[in-house]
């Protein structure tokens, strides 16, 4: 089981974002900028080309409506998407808020932000989430 399974199965908490039957969106704990997210299909596959097509149409669409309510939540000129899947094997897709192309630079600092200013941006973000 993945650590991002274990966050869906509520093994581990979350500043959890959205959720339905197949998707799960949560604050990622090392953010590159406040309000980044993660968006994670409930089935495990470590790449995301390897999802069937119907379950990665989904996890777009699903990821879409999780970066229209963080665009309203959190400060920002446009959402960064990003794909790595090298750290967690489990497909996860990055929802950067960015003002600039350099705030999707993954080797930049991350930031260390108190567990109350976290759930309120997830709440912020929760929200806005239709």
């Amino acid at each position: 089981m993945t650590l991002f399974s274990k966050i869906i199965a509520g093994e581990i908490p979350s500043y959890k974002i959205a959720e339905d039957d197949r998707y799960y969106a949560f604050l990622d704990i090392n953010p590159l900028t406040k309000g980044h997210t993660l968006v994670v299909p409930k089935v495990e596959d470590d790449y995301i080309f390897h999802l069937d097509d119907d379950t990665l149409g989904g996890l777009v669409l699903f990821a879409k409506r999780v970066a229209k309510a963080i665009e309203q939540a959190v400060p920002c000129t446009r959402i960064g998407v990003a794909v790595i899947g090298l750290e967690v094997p489990h497909t996860h897709i990055h929802l950067i808020p960015i003002r600039r192309e350099a705030d999707m630079n993954f080797a930049n600092p991350k930031l260390q932000l108190p567990a109350d200013e976290m759930e309120a941006i997830a709440a912020r973000i929760r929200g806005n989430f239709k």
